[in-house]
Order: C-alpha cells, then sequence, then structure tokens
C-alpha cells in the first residue's frame, strides 16, 4: 500500500483539482462560486487501492491464511491495556483529530482528571480486589492512591489507575451505547443491567442489535408491534427494526440482505430468528400461502433439530440459513433452508439433565391410539435412548399439544399422510433400537443379540426380519482371499453398531425432511427478486466434557466471528485509510490465530485430525499425541492429559475429550448395515441406502474388501469446513446486519442478570469496540457522484457542469451540515450518525411539496381555466376565420363580377366593330 507524506514531490489529481478550486475561490467573488471546500487532511492521506477480497477456497498455506494481509490493528495485551489508559493516571491527553465530537469535556478535566471528579462531586467505576465495579465518589488523592466513598457508605483505597468515569444518572437506560459519554466496560454493563431489570432486553451498539435473552414471555410482539414498526411509530432497539431495515435495503437498493444472529449456547438465538422470520413473513405476506410455509417449517425443524441442554431447554442442535426469496413488488415468492451438521450422537447419548430430539418426546406424549398401536409406542421413559439422562419433560412445555402442532406444520408443508406415517415408523424404529441388549458369551467379550420385544418391534417397524437384524448387529463378514470370514461382535462393537444405525436412520431423515421442505418453498426456476438470509447456527459451547461435536460447532462460532471482525472492524476502518480519511484506529481482539490452528496445511488441527483417520490402527490417544506433537507451540493450543487438549478460542479457553473423534471423523457405516437397509421394505430406509451407495461406482467391491462403507468420502470435519466456506462465502454478497444474543445468567431465570458472565461474553463479541467505532466514525456513506444525482435539484442553481465533489460541498453547506458531521474522502462523503437524514427530509419535502402542487385543489382549478381559455380562444380563432372568409368571398365575388363585367364589355366592344365593318 503506498503511502504520500505532506511534502512528497509527487501530487494525485484530486489534489490538483482541489488546489485549482483554491485557486479560483480567491479571484471570484463568493457569489459566483460555491462555498470553498474544507481542507483536506495530509496526514493520512493515501492513494486508493484494491482490498483484498475474501478468499474463495477453503485452503490455508504454510505462510498464513487469505486474509493475514487485511490491514488491522489487533490488541494482543490483554484487558490491562485499557486500564492503562484510564482517566485516572497522572498525564495530559492531547486531543486527537479523530477525537469524537460527542465527547464533550471540560479543560480543567483534561488538566488534571481526578480533580474535576473530586471538585464536581461527579460519580466514578472503582475495580474493588474481587474483580466487581462499584460506583462512588473520590474524596481524596494520596499518590497513586485514592480514597473513594462507595455508594453503600463504605470508604474504599484503589490505585488511581482502576479509576474509571462514570455516566451521569440522565444517560441511564440509552437506547444506544453509542451515547453514553463514557464507552467505558463497567459503564456499559450498567447501562445494558438497568434496561434488562426493566424488561427492556433489546439495546444498540450502533449497527449491531444486543439481545439478552429475558427467559421469561414478554408482551413485545405480534402484529400491533409488527405494524408500529413498519409504519415507523416505533423506533426503539428491536428484532423488529432490524428486519423492517434489511427489507427496506433490499426494495431500495435490490441487493440481498443477512441477519446473522450470534450468541453462545442458551442466549436466545433461535427465538431471535423466528421472531425476524415472523415479521418478515407478515410484511412480505402476499396471501399466497408461502408465507405460512415458511414460518411452520421452522416449527418442524425445531421439532427434529433442536433439543434440552444444560443451559438451553431449546438448544439447536444444527446450522440453519433461511433464505427467504422476495418478488420486486416486496411479497415473498419462495425460501430454501440450508443445514449444517446435525449433532447425530444425541439420538443415542446424553448427558445427565439433558433430553434428546424434542420429535421423540411429543411422538411419545401426543400420537393418537390408533398410531401407538401401530407403532407399537410407550412412554418415553420406557425407551433407553430416552430415559438414560434423567430428564423427560420441560417445565411449562406440553408435549402432546407440540405433537399437534407439529403434524398441522407438516400438512401446511405438503407432506401426504401415508409420508408421515413413514417419519413416525422410523422414530419409533430408533427408540426400539436403542433397547435392543446384548449378551456376552465368552470371556473375548464376544456377544449375541438377547431376543425381547425389542428386536420384533423394530424389525417390523423397519420392514426386515428378526433374524436379518440380528445378524447385521452382532457379526461381520470379511474376505479373506476367496474367502468369505464371519466373525462375532464384541460388546463394546455391537453397541457401536447398534447407535451406529440409529444415529444413521435418524440423521437421513432430517435430512429428507429438508428437502420436502424445499421442495415444498422452491422458488422456481425465474426468480427477478432479491432475498434476505437468515442465519441460526448453533452457539458457542463450553460443558464439563466436550467432545467432536462441540469442536465443530466452536471452529463454525470462529469463522463467524471472523466474518464479524472483518466488516465492522477491518473493512470499515480499511475504508477510511484507503480514502484518505482522518482516522485513529480502535483496537480489537482478532481470532485468526485460531482459524490457523483449525485450518493451516499441513499441520492444522483438521489436516492432522484427516491424517490420523486415515489410518485404520489410529486411536484416539495417538491422535492427541499427535497433536501435542505439532501443536503445542501454538499460543492457542494446549495439549492435556488423558487424550485430552484445549484450545483458546475467542470465547475463552475449552478442554476437549479425543474420545471417538477418529470415528465420529470417518463416520462409516459396516457392509452389513448397509445390506440390511436394502433389504428392508420400509420406503424411507430404502431411499436412504440408495443415497449412501450413490457416491460409490463400486461399492460391493470396496464394502468387502474393508468392510466399511466410508472410507473414500470425504471427512466429516472437511466437509464441514467446506459447507462452512460455501456459507461464509453466500454470506459475503450480502449486507449484513448483525444481532448479537447474550445470556444474563446460567440457570435460566428472569430477572437475574450475573455481570462476570454478561461481560465476558460482551468482550468476546467486541461490543465495546463496535461502539467505539459506531461513535467516532461514519457509518453512512456516498459516491459523489451519487450524492449529487440524489440532491443536487435542492440547489437553486444549475450546478450540473460542476465537478461532483464541487456540487457535492456546496449542498451540505447550503443545509448547515456540520463540517465536523462529515469527511470529504477521495471517492466519498462520509456523513456521522443521522446526518443524512436532515438531507433526506428536504429532498423528501421538496418532492412531497412537488406532488402536493400537482395534485391541489388549484392546480385543477389552473387546469379548469386553462381549458376554458382554449374554448374561448378557439371560439375566437374561428370567428375570425369565419369573417376573415367571409370578406375574402366577397372580394373574390366583387372581383369575379369586375372580371365578367369586363369581359361583356370587350365582348360589347367586339360585336359593335363587327356591325360597323359590315355595314361598309
Amino acid at each position: 500500500m503506498l503511502s504520500f507524506s505532506t511534502n512528497s514531490m509527487v501530487r494525485s489529481s484530486l489534489e490538483d483539482m482541489l488546489e485549482s478550486i483554491r485557486q479560483r475561490d480567491e479571484i471570484k467573488t463568493p457569489k459566483d462560486m460555491p462555498p470553498v471546500l474544507p481542507p483536506r487532511p495530509a496526514s493520512r492521506a493515501r492513494l486508493p487501492s484494491i482490498k483484498r477480497p475474501l478468499p474463495m477456497s477453503s485452503e490455508v498455506d504454510e505462510n498464513g491464511g487469505a486474509e493475514s494481509s487485511l490491514n488491522c490493528s489487533v490488541n494482543k495485551e490483554g484487558r490491562k491495556e485499557q486500564r492503562g489508559n484510564s482517566f485516572g493516571a497522572k498525564r495530559v491527553k492531547e486531543k486527537e483529530p479523530g477525537d469524537s465530537p460527542y465527547i464533550v469535556a471540560s479543560k480543567e478535566k483534561e488538566k488534571d482528571n481526578v480533580g474535576y471528579f473530586i471538585e464536581k462531586k461527579l460519580c466514578v467505576w472503582c475495580c474493588l480486589r474481587n474483580g466487581l465495579w462499584e460506583t462512588g465518589q473520590i474524596k481524596s488523592t494520596s499518590g497513586e492512591n485514592a480514597l473513594v466513598l462507595l455508594s453503600d457508605g463504605s470508604v474504599v483505597t484503589v490505585p488511581r489507575q482502576e479509576l474509571l468515569p462514570a455516566n451521569p444518572e440522565i444517560l441511564d437506560g440509552v437506547d444506544d451505547l453509542v451515547q453514553l459519554s463514557y464507552l467505558n466496560e463497567p459503564s456499559v454493563l450498567h447501562n445494558l443491567q438497568y434496561r434488562y431489570l426493566q424488561d427492556i432486553i433489546y439495546s444498540k451498539a450502533g449497527p449491531v442489535l444486543v439481545a439478552f435473552n429475558p427467559f421469561k414471555d414478554l408482551q413485545i410482539y405480534g402484529n400491533d408491534f409488527i405494524n408500529a414498526y413498519r409504519k415507523n411509530l416505533l423506533d426503539s432497539p428491536h428484532v423488529y427494526s432490524v428486519a423492517d431495515t434489511a427489507y427496506n435495503a433490499m426494495m431500495t437498493d435490490q441487493v440481498n440482505q443477512s441477519i446473522i444472529i450470534s450468541g453462545e449456547s442458551g442466549s436466545g438465538k433461535t427465538e431471535t430468528a423466528k421472531t425476524a422470520t415472523q415479521y418478515l413473513a407478515a410484511v412480505g405476506g402476499g396471501g399466497g400461502g408461502i408465507e405460512s410455509k415458511v414460518l411452520q417449517a421452522s416449527c418442524i425443524l425445531e421439532a427434529f433439530g433442536n433439543a434440552r441442554t444444560e443451559r438451553n431447554e431449546n438448544s439447536s442442535r444444527f446450522g440453519k440459513l433461511t433464505e427467504i426469496h422476495f418478488s420486486e413488488s416486496g411479497q415473498i415468492c419462495g425460501a430454501k433452508i440450508q443445514t449444517f451438521l446435525l449433532e447425530k450422537s444425541r439420538v443415542v447419548q446424553l448427558a445427565h439433565g439433558e433430553r434428546s430430539y424434542h420429535v421423540f418426546y411429543q411422538l411419545c406424549s401426543g400420537a393418537s391410539s390408533g398410531l401407538r398401536g401401530r407403532l407399537r409406542l410407550k412412554g418415553a421413559s420406557d425407551y433407553n435412548y430416552l430415559n438414560q439422562s434423567g430428564c423427560l419433560e420441560i417445565h411449562n412445555i406440553d408435549d402432546a399439544q407440540k405433537f399437534h402442532n407439529l403434524t398441522e406444520a407438516l400438512n401446511t408443508i405438503k407432506i401426504c399422510k401415508e409420508d408421515q406415517e413413514h417419519i413416525f415408523e422410523v422414530l419409533a424404529a430408533v427408540l426400539w433400537l436403542g433397547n435392543i441388549s446384548f449378551l456376552v458369551m465368552d470371556n473375548q467379550n464376544h456377544i449375541k443379540v438377547a431376543p425381547g420385544e425389542a428386536v420384533t418391534n423394530a424389525a417390523t417397524l423397519m420392514g426386515c426380519s428378526e433374524q436379518d437384524l440380528v445378524l447385521a448387529l452382532s457379526t461381520r463378514k470379511l474376505q479373506s482371499g476367496e474367502d468369505e470370514v464371519t466373525i462375532r461382535l464384541t460388546l463394546e462393537e455391537a453397541i457401536d453398531a447398534r447407535d451406529g444405525l440409529a444415529s444413521f436412520m435418524y440423521a437421513s431423515l432430517f435430512d429428507w425432511l429438508i428437502e420436502e421442505i424445499n421442495l415444498s418453498l422452491s422458488v422456481g426456476k425465474h426468480n427477478p427478486g432479491c432475498s434476505i438470509s437468515i442465519l441460526d447456527i448453533y452457539g458457542f459451547d463450553s460443558f464439563k466434557k466436550n467432545g467432536f461435536e462441540h469442536l465443530c460447532i466452536n471452529y463454525a462460532n470462529e469463522r463467524l466471528q471472523q466474518h464479524f471482525n472483518r466488516h465492522l472492524f477491518k473493512l470499515e476502518q480499511e475504508d477510511y485509510e484507503l480514502d484518505g480519511i482522518d482516522w485513529k484506529k480502535v483496537d480489537f481482539e482478532d481470532n485468526q490465530d485460531s482459524l490457523y490452528l483449525f485450518e493451516k496445511k499441513p499441520n492444522g488441527l483438521i489436516s492432522l485430525l484427516d491424517e490420523e483417520s486415515n489410518f485404520s490402527k489410529a486411536t484416539d490417544l495417538t491422535f492427541a499425541t499427535k497433536l501435542k506433537q505439532h501443536l503445542n507451540a501454538k499460543h492457542c493450543f494446549r495439549g492435556g492429559t488423558g487424550g485430552t487438549f484445549s484450545v483458546h478460542h475467542y470465547a475463552g479457553e475449552v478442554v476437549y475429550d479425543t474420545g471417538k473423534f477418529l470415528e465420529k471423523n470417518r463416520d462409516q457405516l459396516h457392509f452389513e448395515t448397509i445390506q440390511l437397509l436394502s433389504s428392508c421394505t420400509s420406503r424411507p430406509l430404502q431411499y436412504f441406502a440408495s443415497t449412501l451407495l450413490k457416491p460409490s461406482q463400486d461399492p460391493e467391491s470396496t464394502l468387502m474388501e474393508t468392510g466399511m462403507f466410508g472410507c473414500h468420502k470425504p471427512s466429516v470435519f472437511t466437509k464441514f469446513k467446506g459447507e462452512l466456506f460455501k456459507l461464509m462465502q453466500h454470506l459475503e454478497s450480502t449486507t449484513p446486519h448483525f444481532i448479537r444474543c447474550i445470556r444474563p445468567n446460567d440457570k435460566q431465570i428472569p430477572g437475574v442478570f450475573e455481570k462476570d458472565l454478561a461481560l465476558k461474553q460482551l468482550r468476546c463479541c467486541g461490543i465495546l469496540e463496535v461502539a467505539r467505532i459506531s461513535r467516532n466514525g461514519y457509518p453512512t456513506r456516498m459516491t459523489h457522484h451519487e450524492f449529487t444525482r440524489r440532491y443536487g435539484f435542492l440547489l437553486s442553481e444549475d450546478m450540473s457542469s460542476q465537478d461532483p465533489l464541487y456540487t457535492s460541498i456546496a449542498i451540505l453547506q447550503k443545509f448547515g451540515i456540520l463540517p465536523e458531521m462529515y469527511q470529504v474522502g477521495y471517492t466519498k462523503l462520509y456523513f456521522r450518525a443521522g446526518q443524512i437524514g436532515t438531507l433526506e427530509d428536504v429532498r423528501k419535502s421538496v418532492l412531497q411539496g412537488t406532488m402536493e402542487v400537482q395534485n391541489s385543489p388549484a392546480r385543477q382549478d389552473l387546469h379548469e381555466l386553462k381549458d376554458v381559455v382554449v374554448t374561448l380562444q378557439s371560439y375566437v380563432r374561428g370567428e375570425i376565420a369565419r369573417k376573415e372568409y367571409t370578406a375574402l368571398l366577397k372580394l373574390k365575388n366583387q372581383a369575379t363580377c369586375e372580371k365578367f363585367n369586363e369581359q361583356m364589355t370587350a365582348v360589347v366592344q367586339l360585336q359593335s366593330g363587327n356591325i360597323f365593318s359590315f355595314q361598309v
């Protein structure tokens, strides 16, 4: 990147133009010329350069990733660095050119911050020994310490640099954190807590909506609120406001939009996504029923893809991107749903206090007596897959009613009764598979399947014989040369085979449902409109025991965090510098190193996992050892004992257990399992088996040689990484709108605000940094040409021949936009928040006034008078023409008579002459 100092001999064409304008301004009178251009900032002037685009490939090479060259400033010193710059330090803070004009600091305060607060008896925040922030008043200072009177009446001595200024009470509970005079952690936390305890769960941090989970129903949703936000009767922070902004931007700019909802598990992302979808369905509903299908699709996916976890009673255990398409008139014309990495292991294994997917409990509670008989269904407590966690119900949730809602949703999506019956058969078969037990036969732990109703019912529902099911679960066939050898499985191998079959059946059913939903919501081949994508993906996870799925989930959240950083920090500040804007960088926590840890080749975590997965003799312990050998030097990785390792994610450190990592990454099925599914009479199971065999050209040989299916397909993690990169590329093609969801407490109790937990999430989300950039930055920007084209007609004189930059400045100064409210770049004009609204109001009033004049009664009277005048004129012209015609006719007749008389006279004379000659 090239940069030029003020003394450089090289001058840009823009600088030459500006200099010529100043010279002309000195010669000509102000009346003849537009206003003078403001001086350009020379200290950061740079020539525009080509920005590096987002990588189109998931490859990360040995020397770094594709995004490493982005110009960004990263804070590597941690939180202590911020305290080092606190107002309590004995230093004189120089006024920077880029400081926010919103911050009003007195001269006395600049000379002695602490003295000013003592004199004015203002409140400060002081950090106590327990790490908590409390408000108080500084009573006195002694050296580097200060004596502070806390709000509870106690007096403490704290270091001066542990003090931060507090905002006045009048700013308590402001909608937007940008409005705070002092943007420090305790002030931001206090403002959010103040609002949360009043059931105001939505706040803004510049362009980002901060949403706290209330853990209770609030009366701030529904048609009345939707209409209020649609008609701009309400402007307080809300999910509806974000959805409305995205919808208006899509209709105005004809650019695809995205609403990216992120946060930790239990922060309310699923409900937030549903709320945004409801708003768009209400606004874009065209009466065709497609909007109802979109809403009902969410109901189906919630039943089959959500479950109760330790931190969340309705946790999404898969990622979901809902792309809603709109016609040119703004009506919903279709949708498409894309899902990512369903947590299959939850079907067969649960932690204490958790539940499997909701649909199992709904089926057991809400199925009719006839359906229960056909499925041979019992209560949820009778199934091992459901009762192993000791949690069968969720407080205030009626699973029977939820099942009724599910069947209605399936009807709305147009899934026929027969297919619904097949769905429930697969679910019941999965439950009965979990009840199949094994008997150990010898000292080598070989087993046989215990006979009973579980085997009978599972085989009946699957449409296969009991003998075939028993053989598939207890034996394996291996090809040894020309001979085929049958071996009996051990107890552990048999349990893995049973659970693998159940997991595969459920995951395949989930994928089939997605296909059916997308078929019902299909847009068609020709879609002239745009779309709004809503991303609801699993939140960051950190439990007592974290496995393969949690690593995938947290990797996905790392990618989303990078997308957030890229748009709100990197590209934002890079645009300012490239366009020559005077700007002081805002530091932020970058997670690029964590992504390198996962993606770097050949020694990244994903590459090492795939490499180890390809070795048949590799174990989870050998994989953990390999990670230590290659990654221990990385500062965001730490090897553990007993097959564990930890990764320092953007949201904190997480310890992972490598147990079954290789097995889950391979995701292979045995040959006997594939044969069993292919031989079943159940149509869904036959379809699942056929889709599994499609990628292989010669499955029989591969299966018989290895005894496993899936050796040549991409690993689960590699496939997931590819899906994530496609998702990121899709999001990069849209205009993003961010919603950050926060979990206020771990106990899911309404009205409880745990400061430490909330602050940790706010730090990870970068909320403070976003607010600082938004306050000091310029969220609205337009090219000079666009600005002139939109507002040029507001000038009284015609300046079409002038340069767009010249005309833009004339418009700004005519309407009193203060110089500190905007900056002039090489290619664009940059405005602080709310400034463009002034010009929009003027433009709207002028256009509206023009329309009012055109439609006013006076104009109608004018048109009527004009018609009367035209009629009168035509009559007068007719009369004049008739008179002229009469006069002309009279003259013609007169001339004709005279000519006739002359001719007659001549004839008479001629006749008289002839008579005289005859007489002679």
